[in-house]
């Protein structure tokens, strides 16, 4: 556990009424650190705009979380803005944490994010219309409280990630 972190960024549309009664597409960006060790989402942050704060406050709290791995820890993402900030490059090195990027232009070598945003938005936001922040908020915090704790997984032996990972720690 907390040895290869992942990270991208997904947006979320819903939209609100303004005060002439118009409907008004706005947008949601969540920015998820997962473990892919089991899958369990470590941290993340909702904001409104793609964010630099947003981001360096999940990835300060995963730093933080994965802090007790006694290997070489690797966090990857793609090549996006916000994981070529000098910020977020130097939080990295002064933490030893080696930075993985995805090779340009492929989607595949972040698989791991990209099927748990699938999963996410099957699971979750294409049920529902969102007319409003705290609506989608609220239903993509209780999505990940249920995709860490009660969502089980084959490949996790039939338990969800918190479960696996206690599991497989109690045995280490």
């Amino acid at each position: 556990p907390h040895q290869k972190i992942t990270t991208d960024t997904t947006e979320f549309k819903y939209y609100e009424i303004d005060n002439k009664g118009r409907m008004v597409i706005k947008k949601l960006y969540l920015d998820p650190f997962l473990d892919m060790f089991n899958g369990e989402i470590l941290s993340y942050s909702i904001t409104q705009t793609p964010s630099a704060i947003g981001i360096l406050s999940a990835q300060k709290k995963a730093i933080e979380i994965t802090s007790d791995c006694p290997y070489r820890r690797t966090f990857h993402s793609d090549r996006g803005w916000a994981y070529q900030m000098n910020s977020y490059s130097y939080a990295l090195k002064e933490n030893k944490i080696f930075q993985s990027m995805s090779r340009k232009g492929n989607c595949l070598d972040n698989s791991v994010m990209e099927n748990l945003f699938g999963l996410l938005k099957t699971e979750m936001y294409y049920k529902h219309e969102f007319s409003s922040v705290e609506h989608l908020i609220k239903e993509i915090e209780e999505y990940i409280d249920y995709y860490n704790n009660r969502r089980i997984k084959c490949k996790l032996k039939g338990l969800s990630p918190v479960q696996y990972r206690i599991q497989s720690t109690r045995v280490a």
